[in-house]
């Protein structure tokens, strides 16, 4: 992947990765991802990684120690479980500290049962 063509997006909007079985499978030494399509994903991410190489994140130095934490929530964005995805990040004053984006463990019944799970992750990174 050295000579690739780098892509300014990692994932294309309209690609989706299933479970399918009948989906040709991919050699586990190469992969280790079963799925032709999980592998064509990967792909793209490090092509789009090759095309980044000039970014980064500006740690600046203050004595702001405020702590503050953003959270959203994906209702349902998985279409074959259904289930929510939660994203959040922690600052320390204007410095990123962690960030996640994860797939929610449980099944949320409404919006507003999504994002009150992603703000309770949210919470317990701050917190902790």
């Amino acid at each position: 992947m050295d000579d690739c063509k780098p892509m300014n997006t990692p994932m294309h909007p309209t690609s989706s990765l299933s479970k399918i079985e009948a989906e040709g499978k991919v050699d586990q030494k190469l992969y280790r991802d079963p799925r032709e399509s999980h592998l064509t994903v990967v792909k793209r991410i490090f092509r789009y990684l090759k095309g980044t190489t000039n970014l980064g994140l500006f740690y600046k130095k203050s004595n702001d120690y405020r702590l503050s934490g953003f959270c959203d929530a994906d209702y349902a964005g998985d279409r074959i479980e259904r289930k929510s995805t939660s994203g959040n990040c922690q600052f320390v004053g204007d410095n990123l500290i962690p960030w996640a984006s994860k797939r929610q463990t449980t099944i949320a019944l409404s919006t507003a049962e999504a994002e009150y799970i992603s703000a309770a992750k949210c919470c317990t990174q701050l917190l902790w």
